[in-house]
């Protein structure tokens, strides 16, 4: 890998489908927690909040770190975020804040938004 993030034509992070995609998906998932118990407002909503913006918080900071290596590891980060989220809000599931029909929701945009950093990962390996 070089050490000059020379990877996209775009001159701006924003740009970044993936970040747009991740940062519509924090807004969804903060709307959703909003209905979740009072109780839960420190432990299992702030958890799902945490790890969900989390995402888009690592593209952007690995973005303007300015080598692919930094870059690529803060991609890491943000998929790993995603696995957290995706676990939160199976427990969500489990203690019935969550129907089906939403988890399966998360759960396919959880796929693509994974999906789509293992392409940015592959890409900036091949460099």
């Amino acid at each position: 890998m070089s050490a000059s993030l020379e990877l996209h034509p775009m001159k701006d992070y924003k740009e970044l489908h993936v970040l747009q995609k991740a940062v519509t998906f924090v807004t969804e998932t903060n709307k959703t927690t909003r209905r979740f118990s009072a109780d839960e407002r420190f432990g299992l909503t702030s958890q799902i909040r945490r790890s969900v913006t989390s995402v888009p918080a690592n593209i952007a900071e690995g973005w303007g770190r300015g080598s692919t290596k930094e870059y690529d590891q803060f991609l890491i980060v943000a998929r790993g975020s995603l696995l957290e989220l995706e676990t939160h809000l199976i427990v969500s599931r489990n203690l019935g804040y969550l129907g089906r029909g939403e988890l399966d929701a998360a759960e396919q945009q959880i796929g693509e938004i994974g999906r789509m950093l293992n392409s940015l990962i592959r890409s900036l390996r091949a460099q």
